[in-house]
């Protein structure tokens, strides 16, 4: 009888594990790479130590004296020493950091050994450039003698004052190959959070920041910590799985009777899981309301739809986006941007020009902004199919300008149903993908837009095919005309997504054996 009731406790243990991988792999997958040994990273650890804390040296405030116990590491008396690897190398990570800097100290923390998060003293310091700010994405050289580029300055300086324990907060995605080893897709800073603050919200990396281990880019590396640049303590460091692709709601699946304000939308959308929502751009004063809304509940504003009229004599685009633009600098938010036409048919070419130069004007200004633009095709409208949008970004060719794949649409004005040409031929500028429950052979839009857990068309298979392509960016939720109750439908949404999504979770094997949490 023992014996069973023992049986019957392995199991509950296990499902309780299993259960947690399939919501969350961050408990029960947590790696601790700070503790009372260097046992988590490579051998030549040099002048790096073992303490139990570390504070400013009352006798010279440009370095810490060390305190005795085991739950920090120093990088030595003199803070120039090695840089240390972690044993395990990691692709998609979610990694927590503490650490302590000496005045006018630098340090950093270089996800897979590339890609660094500045540590820094930057205590009421103005910048020098863009990126050498604490929490700062460092910026890159190249071989060509290009020097100082694509560094990115946090949304605001939340640094604490030298000696003072600090936080990083982290989520990344690394870069993704084809199998003959070419990149189809770049490393990315999904989140970066400084001492509670969000200061990055998904920044793409073209290539390894300046001072990094590897001048190459792979699918794993270590993590790295800068010892070299002065003074630094790191303490409760530890990495996990970064978990599937960001979920959001389009702000067409948060309307009914009883959520229509954007503190109502945003509020459940809380409650229920999601990271932040979609909406169509009505004016700067909803805009505005909305981002307020958001960022008290540390909720991302994913994208803003709206369209241009390529038609001659039109006005082109709101001229309020302008505006628009301006509230959202810095948060790298996507317009999605639509395009109509009466004088064309959809996906006539003759509309192509009038089109390619719009977007320009609008990308140009969007870009002053660290907004990017990705094309929205809609059944019915001149940009129309997921191959028109695809082309004029090509012929656009500005970094900004990606691409949107709308599951609905495409399956209203698919001929051959060849979802993986599609994905494949969109993959160098597909930005957003958007989702619903639908009917493979639907016809109308009660059938091609569902919750998530209904219909025919095969998610699961999808959301393998894009992981497989090397989509690493967004997915948003489609209801438009579902309608009911909404929050059951983002409930019984939400529920299937974290079904579905168990295909886009990647390796958790670095991170060892899972433990209960």
């Amino acid at each position: 009888m023992a014996r069973y009731r023992w049986t019957i406790v392995v199991v509950i243990v296990l499902l309780m594990c299993v259960g947690a991988i399939g919501k969350d792999c961050s408990e029960c997958h947590k790696l601790q790479l700070t503790g009372k040994d260097f046992s988590a990273w490579r051998a030549d650890t040099a002048q790096w130590q073992i303490a139990g804390g570390a504070r400013l040296n009352p006798a010279d405030e440009k370095a810490l004296a060390v305190e005795a116990g085991t739950d920090a590491i120093l990088n030595g008396p003199t803070g120039r020493t090695a840089n240390l690897f972690s044993r395990q190398e990691f692709g998609d990570v979610r990694a927590h950091v503490e650490f302590m800097v000496s005045k006018d100290s630098n340090s950093g923390v270089y996800l897979m050994g590339r890609y660094e998060v500045q540590v820094f003293d930057s205590w009421q310091k103005p910048p020098e450039y863009p990126g050498i700010e604490c929490g700062g994405i460092y910026q890159r050289w190249d071989e060509n003698g290009n020097k100082g580029f694509e560094g990115h300055s946090p949304r605001v300086n939340a640094s604490k004052t030298p000696g003072q324990w600090q936080t990083f907060d982290i989520v990344f995605r690394a870069p993704r190959f084809d199998k003959n080893g070419r990149k189809i897709t770049n490393a990315r800073l999904e989140k970066v959070v400084h001492n509670g603050v969000l200061v990055h919200r998904d920044v793409e990396l073209t290539g390894p920041t300046r001072a990094s281990a590897y001048d190459d880019e792979k699918s794993t590396g270590p993590l790295m910590l800068q010892g070299d640049h002065g003074p630094v303590a790191y303490r409760n460091l530890w990495v996990s799985p970064a978990g599937p692709n960001p979920f959001f709601a389009m702000d067409t699946a948060t309307k009914d009777d009883k959520h229509q304000t954007a503190s109502e939308q945003a509020q459940m959308l809380k409650e229920l899981g999601y990271p932040g929502v979609g909406i169509g751009y009505a004016g700067t004063d909803s805009l505005a309301q909305m981002l307020k809304e958001l960022d008290q509940r540390d909720l991302q504003l994913f994208a803003v739809y709206t369209g241009i009229n390529i038609d001659p004599g039109a006005q082109p685009y709101d001229p309020s986006l302008k505006d628009a633009l301006r509230i959202l600098d810095g948060r790298n938010t996507i317009l999605w941007v639509f395009a109509q036409s009466q004088a064309q048919k959809p996906s006539a070419l003759q509309g192509d020009a009038r089109a390619v130069e719009i977007l320009r004007e609008l990308a140009e200004e969007a870009a002053a902004h660290k907004v990017r633009i990705s094309l929205y095709p809609h059944q019915g409208f001149w940009l129309e199919t997921a191959e028109d949008a695809v082309r004029i970004a090509d012929t656009v060719d500005l970094r900004n300008v990606g691409v949107t794949f709308n599951l609905c649409h495409w399956l209203k004005v698919s001929k051959d149903r060849n979802v993986k040409a599609v994905i494949e031929r969109a993959m160098p500028h597909l930005s957003v993908v958007n989702i619903n429950g639908a009917d493979t052979d639907g016809q109308d839009w009660k059938t091609l837009i569902q919750t998530l857990d209904r219909g025919t068309f095969d998610m699961r298979g999808f959301l393998e095919m894009l992981r497989d392509a090397g989509y690493t960016g967004p997915i948003g939720f489609q209801g438009y005309g579902i309608g009911g109750d909404v929050h059951e439908n983002l409930k019984r949404t939400m529920t299937a997504w974290e079904k579905h999504s168990e295909v886009l979770r990647g390796d958790v094997t670095p991170f060892g054996e899972p433990k209960k949490p």
